[in-house]
């Protein structure tokens, strides 16, 4: 059919480009695709300008710039660097070597929320995760975290959103990892490695200081119905910073990729993507079993405080 004809008229234009280039021995190229872009966008720098070693020099700032103005893009977040270089057939990085407990053999889920049904504020205005993001949830990478990893797979959720970004270049991190930096940065004692201890959203902000370098808000809320009264925080937070919310209450966590919120009613819902799911890593079924999924403020307990961890998004090029 058409779209198919069309495919095979870009892979073979994508073909001939890579093909001319590699003949180009001053040239370093790599496909992008930028989260709003249907296509990847072919990028190229000359070797002399040692892309990975002096990637923040003026000069390629200079470049990345140039193209951000050339392609329309906002400049206040990262694009066009090599760690958002991705593999134009498979769609994966072609730096992704890693074999710590966090890699898989099959490719995560990622933006999980697309496609679920809608929630049921009358007049509501949504304001959601700006970004992609994998979906990390119980049992994953053979490590059985069933009843203490929920925060663990929020916070690999949340540093998937920054790894597929471009704003790090570390790896998601593995459960030991997690402890390990937290005793390393004295919030936890040395029998804290390697235990089935909880995390909240406290010492999610702490690790993600130290491991990425990045600044968090926490947000406290009273109650389960005390954070609707923070709703004008959660939105700002998604309008300014578009990153995945940890929250922290009872004995339960959760990661927070939206609000649907009628201002002048008070009416919200809350987009929860819950890492307690067991299971394959199947879309349908999850999506279907409510996984992910707009939940009423009544998912929150009465009787118990919250903490939400809000990551802040750099500001970089």
């Amino acid at each position: 059919n058409g779209i198919e004809h069309l495919f095979f008229i870009l892979v073979s234009n994508a073909n001939q480009i890579e093909n001319t280039l590699q003949d180009q021995d001053n040239l370093i190229f790599y496909w992008i695709k930028p989260n709003n872009f249907s296509f990847p966008v072919l990028y190229f720098v000359p070797v002399d300008c040692n892309l990975v070693v002096n990637e923040n020099s003026e000069e390629m700032v200079r470049r990345r710039r140039d193209m951000h103005r050339i392609t329309l893009l906002k400049d206040d977040r990262p694009i066009f660097r090599f760690n958002r270089a991705v593999d134009f057939y498979k769609h994966q990085s072609p730096r992704d070597n890693s074999t710590n407990e966090s890699k898989s053999n099959y490719s995560r889920l990622s933006d999980v929320h697309i496609g679920i049904t809608d929630s049921s504020v009358k007049d509501g205005k949504k304001y959601l995760v700006d970004g992609v993001y994998d979906y990390y949830h119980y049992q994953q990478d053979n490590i059985d975290d069933s009843g203490w990893g929920c925060a663990y797979r929020s916070l690999q959720t949340i540093s998937s959103w920054f790894t597929k970004g471009g704003y790090v270049s570390k790896d998601v991190p593995t459960h030991k990892q997690i402890q390990e930096t937290l005793v390393k940065i004295g919030d936890k004692k040395k029998s804290f490695v390697g235990s089935s201890n909880w995390i909240g959203a406290i010492e999610i902000s702490l690790f993600l200081d130290d491991y990425y370098n990045l600044v968090c808000k926490i947000i406290r809320a009273n109650t389960g119905p005390d954070i609707a009264n923070h709703a004008r925080e959660i939105k700002q937070h998604f309008l300014n910073n578009g990153t995945p919310i940890m929250m922290g209450g009872g004995v339960l966590a959760y990661t927070l990729l939206g609000i649907d919120w009628n201002e002048k009613t008070g009416d919200i819902e809350f987009l929860i993507l819950d890492p307690h799911y067991i299971g394959p890593d199947n879309i349908k079924t999850i999506q279907k079993k409510g996984w992910i999924k707009w939940q009423k403020l009544s998912l929150f307990r009465k009787d118990s405080f919250y903490n939400l961890c809000l990551p802040q998004r750099p500001i970089m090029i």
